[in-house]
């Protein structure tokens, strides 16, 4: 039933004025290039979400599967959207869930970083040694899971939380070839400047030799200037 309202809720905004070109932020060709706009899909999200406010969180995380397994790109947007709102609230086990999710629903950064900065950065933030088995996805040949192992620790460093994996998984993804990683573990370390800046142009520091041109623009983006350009000189 949640399932048949949230087409009704789609299709009853699915109008011009109210999509967007979404392939103008992704270089990989979508099957779908416009979309309705995230306003919208998250008016249509928290409205649906009352239907389902009260059940329980494995109620809702099992919903989150069904949502998934449709293959519908709005579905997942629910589902990741829906699952975050039990913040505080998971059990370690969630975990496993969340790592199927990113390997199996995850093919664009867009889902990478609506899952990794949602539920998969909160249970991390709320069980901190779960982020032992990210670092696993570092060395992985998925694209997006190398960028998830970076980008899932956002959270959590930005309540500073978990530095030295933040160093360790940059270390990993050092001289990963995919723009798609490199905007990611950059992005990892602009985030943990704004608690740790000593610590991360030490690192940007020692590393800037081999680091790809476009992950250490994005780490030292928040420095004043002359930081930027010591880091950036050759």
């Amino acid at each position: 039933m949640i399932t048949d309202q949230l087409r009704q809720e789609i299709q009853k905004y699915d109008i011009p004025d109210n999509r967007i070109n979404y392939q103008q932020f992704f270089k990989e060709k979508l099957a779908e290039p416009t979309g309705l706009r995230g306003g919208i899909l998250k008016d249509i999200s928290s409205r649906c979400f009352k239907e389902i406010r009260k059940k329980s969180k494995d109620e809702v995380l099992k919903i989150g599967d069904e949502l998934l397994a449709a293959g519908d790109r709005y579905f997942r947007f629910f589902a990741f959207d829906w699952v975050s709102r039990f913040k505080g609230k998971y059990a370690k086990k969630d975990f496993a869930r969340f790592e199927r999710w990113l390997k199996t629903y995850v093919d664009d950064w867009g889902a990478c970083d609506s899952l990794c900065t949602r539920p998969i950065g909160f249970i991390i933030t709320q069980f901190p040694e779960l982020s032992r088995r990210t670092k696993k996805w570092a060395t992985s040949k998925n694209r997006w899971q190398r960028r998830a192992a970076a980008v899932s620790l956002i959270v959590p460093v930005r309540k500073g939380l978990l530095l030295k994996e933040v160093f360790r998984t940059a270390d990993i993804l050092l001289t990963d070839k995919d723009d798609m990683v490199q905007k990611g573990y950059g992005w990892m370390l602009k985030e943990a400047a704004n608690k740790f800046p000593d610590e991360v142009f030490a690192y940007v520091m020692k590393n800037k030799a081999d680091m790809p041109r476009t992950a250490l623009r994005y780490a030292i983006e928040k420095y004043l200037e002359d930081k930027r350009r010591e880091a950036m000189a050759k």
